[in-house]
């Protein structure tokens, strides 16, 4: 009867024994296992950066980099402005260029012309010389007249200098006649008249310039004349 008690107890104590060991070697570790597997990341990503490693940053001087920023941008300003400039005069030269163009595009065209202009008015004055042909006079003068308005339209004038002074930048001098009746180195005759293209000489005047008597000594505009003859 004794053992029996002795070993109820035993065994509760054993049962606690056991129970309270096998809560302690399940339990503990585990619990210490958590805390050192969760715990141990979670200071690692809460880590503040040092006071060592805020100093080794590179400092940037803002001043610097926005005296730099304006440089750079006075020098884009300057060759932009160069850049336009440039343009603004191919532009000029181009509309010039164009220009010219439509205004002496025809200079070959009225060069050619001026021959049959002679001839009209070779025309006109032989025929006015007699009086059969008086009507084919009045005819061929009118078509001359038309003929001119017309080249007139399209920028040619002719140049007809008689009596004016000898201009060797629209006269070519052929002789120099001595005539006491006419101003000196003036344009006595016209032996064949001159054009201009809007303002551009295509063909001088041939001329015959008076001049003094010998008497009194050749004039500067002779002399002028004869060079240019």
């Amino acid at each position: 009867m004794a053992d029996k008690p002795t070993n109820k107890a035993d065994e509760t104590a054993i049962d606690e024994t056991t129970g309270e060991t096998d809560e302690t070697a399940i339990d503990e570790p585990v619990d210490q296992a958590d805390e050192t597997t969760i715990d141990e990341p979670t200071l690692d990503a809460a880590e503040e950066p040092t006071v060592e490693d805020v100093e080794a940053a590179p400092e940037v001087d803002l001043q610097t980099a926005l005296e730099n920023a304006q440089a750079e941008v006075e020098g884009l300003k300057d060759t932009a402005l160069r850049a336009q400039a440039e343009v603004e005069n191919v532009r000029r030269r181009a509309t010039r260029d164009v220009e010219n163009a439509h205004k002496f595009a025809l200079e070959r065209f009225a060069a050619e012309l001026l021959s049959v202009i002679d001839s009209l008015e070779k025309a006109v004055e032989g025929a006015a010389t007699t009086d059969a042909a008086t009507a084919a006079a009045e005819g061929v003068d009118l078509s001359l007249k038309l003929f001119l308005a017309t080249l007139g339209k399209n920028g040619i004038e002719q140049i007809d200098p008689l009596g004016e002074p000898f201009n060797p930048e629209h006269h070519e001098a052929i002789a120099m006649v001595e005539n006491p009746d006419a101003e000196p180195n003036s344009v006595m005759e016209v032996m064949q008249k001159g054009y201009l293209l809007n303002g551009r000489l295509i063909r001088a005047a041939k001329v015959i310039v008076a001049k003094a008597p010998s008497d009194d000594g050749p004039e500067d505009g002779i002399e002028e004349a004869d060079e240019n003859g």
